[in-house]
């Protein structure tokens, strides 16, 4: 494990040559956070001076192409900036799976032209660890990322497992991403997780929003697999995402898995497209589309759900607090018989709302997606990572899953709720940060959209 040390990073940061982007800006604007006066992004008078921006003394700094053979570790109280374009490539020939852990702060400044990328030199699933915040970490922005073929299990030697983070026993891999500051804030912004062995991200506490990303191709059958995993302790926006083929359920909804002391979670789940999730666990009837357990209490509305398992489902005990949860309306499509029965009123484990618009019959209300081609053998019970045996295919980036203009999907949606973050979240280590023109600059705060009066996600 590699234990970075700051001075070092600062140097070598300094030193290395450097490349422009151009970096766009497609949240709120940075000027407008009333606690902070109004005032722009203010830099620092002493700097780490790139092509990109200049970075307070005592950042890391990666702009190149970084090959990583061992674990990294972000020291508490350290800010690592990963530039627009840049790519992280995992060795996966290694004894112990390569993570990032995060300690302090990891600020990664992807673009749409840029992206920030995490991968594998393997390009499987199960070649690296994932990205590892710390319980002092107080600020993660994932911005415009790429974050592919995480998920390995880790060792006794692994940089997570001695700073006693995520997993106290090697039973299973980690997942791609994992925040677990109740105080601190994260962002997932513009991303694609994909091909990653078992959960794409995992929650036990923090401030966050989710917004505007694809999850895909999550998990594995042996073991399993979430697009997000909300445990206890966690407040969130989560908005205008893309689900497709989370094998166990795409979003697992809970206050478990924290200490008693630490707040329930809150939670505004909207506008989010959920497509072929839940094909792994048939037999014992876990799984699905969206699992709420736990004493949780989201508000999950404006949601649209295409062929996936269930639906809406509970535990038999220690479900979701109903009382205090807003859980309709939703659309449920089902293109089978097999669909439309799985998520009847009556259905085992099944919520049912009289005002949710599901399908009575194969294929009513289809949602009419711009771009999409289903498994022509689909089994949403196949429980097999088998495309030939009626698994999902592997996801198509040139698919649009925004709807056709006579969509039925396109009204019955509510706006008559308010988001955890209304006036977004702001993360001061981007405040600190002057890029050195226009071009460049980014927002130092992330919002969630406001809601849609139709259900889904739009593109």
């Amino acid at each position: 494990m590699k234990k970075i040390n700051t001075m070092a990073g600062m140097l070598l940061a300094a030193a290395t040559a450097m490349f422009s982007a151009s970096c766009e800006n497609d949240n709120i604007n940075p000027y407008d956070y009333v606690a902070n006066n109004g005032n722009a992004n203010q830099g620092s008078t002493n700097v780490i001076k790139t092509a990109v921006a200049e970075y307070p003394v005592g950042s890391l700094v990666w702009s190149n192409d970084t090959t990583l053979s061992e674990s990294v570790e972000i020291p508490v109280g350290t800010s690592l900036y990963i530039e627009p374009g840049v790519t992280v490539t995992c060795k996966a020939d290694v004894q112990v799976p390569v993570e990032v852990v995060v300690l302090g702060n990891l600020y990664c400044l992807g673009t749409a032209e840029k992206p920030v990328t995490f991968t594998s030199d393997r390009k499987k699933p199960e070649a690296w660890g994932g990205i590892i915040c710390g319980y002092n970490s107080e600020e993660v922005v994932l911005n415009h990322v790429d974050i592919a073929y995480a998920g390995a299990t880790p060792t006794e030697s692994s940089a997570s497992f001695q700073n006693k983070l995520f997993k106290t026993t090697i039973d299973g891999g980690v997942p791609a991403f994992h925040f677990c500051n109740v105080n601190g804030k994260f962002v997932i912004a513009n991303s694609f997780f994909h091909d990653n062995y078992n959960d794409q991200t995992y929650f036990t506490g923090g401030n966050g929003v989710i917004a505007g990303n694809i999850f895909a191709d999550s998990g594995n059958a042996a073991d399993g697999g979430e697009a997000i995993n909300v445990k206890a302790g966690c407040k969130l926006d989560v908005a205008n995402n893309v689900i497709y083929n989370a094998c166990t359920n795409a979003f697992k909804l809970s206050n478990a898995g924290n200490s008693e002391v630490v707040p329930l979670t809150d939670m505004t789940v909207y506008n989010n497209t959920i497509v072929d999730c839940g094909w792994r666990r048939s037999k014992n009837k876990k799984g699905g589309s969206v699992w709420v357990e736990k004493a949780a209490r989201p508000v999950f509305v404006n949601n649209l759900c295409y062929d996936s398992r269930f639906g809406l489902k509970q535990p038999k005990q220690d479900g979701a607090d109903m009382e205090h949860s807003r859980l309709t309306p939703n659309y449920y499509y089902a293109s089978t018989a097999t669909g439309v029965e799985q998520m009847a009123k009556g259905a085992s484990l099944g919520i049912w709302f009289d005002t949710d618009i599901k399908s009575a019959t194969a294929g009513q209300f289809d949602p009419l997606f711009k771009l999409f081609k289903q498994n022509a053998g689909m089994d949403i019970n196949c429980e097999v990572d088998d495309p030939d045996k009626g698994a999902p295919l592997a996801f198509d980036k040139a698919w649009n899953f925004d709807l056709q203009q006579g969509s039925p999907a396109l009204s019955g949606g509510v706006t008559d709720f308010a988001r955890i973050f209304p006036n977004g979240i702001p993360f001061f280590g981007m405040k600190k940060v002057n890029f050195l023109d226009s071009a460049n600059d980014q927002n130092y705060y992330f919002s969630a959209p406001l809601p849609q009066p139709r259900f889904g996600a739009w593109l």
